[in-house]
């Protein structure tokens, strides 16, 4: 694209889209909703953050079963890991939070674009 050219506009936000959007952030996947509303860099930030969250909490549970298991065989030294899942916790705690902050922005924008759908309705056949 050349930086002369005019940006495209999207398309207003309709409520149905806003209020799936914000379900599919605060009930499966913080981001996910926010880039299926074409937000792409606070979906990609909010998805980047989730996922991270999640691995840390992944690494951790590893590693408290592999201290699980070695305490039937005695290889293994219990060695405090809470550190992961805290920092695991805290991560997709900040996901969640900043898509709830997206989804309400969302909403917000679908209510303002409203009248805006309204008026691309074309008007009825009056025979």
């Amino acid at each position: 694209m050349k930086p002369s050219s005019p940006q495209r506009r999207r398309k207003p936000l309709s409520a149905t889209t806003a209020r799936n959007a914000a379900l599919v952030n605060q009930l499966a996947t913080p981001g996910l909703g926010t880039l299926m509303a074409g937000r792409l860099v606070a979906g990609i930030g909010q998805l980047i953050l989730a996922l991270a969250g999640f691995g840390f909490i992944v690494v951790w549970f590893g590693a408290l079963l592999r201290q699980y298991y070695g305490l039937i065989t005695g290889d293994v030294p219990v060695t405090p890991t809470t550190w992961l899942a805290q920092v695991g916790a805290g991560l997709f705690i900040a996901a969640w939070w900043w898509s709830l902050v997206t989804s309400v922005s969302l909403l917000r924008e679908a209510k303002r674009n409203a009248p805006a759908a309204f008026a691309e309705v074309p008007p009825p056949l009056i025979r």
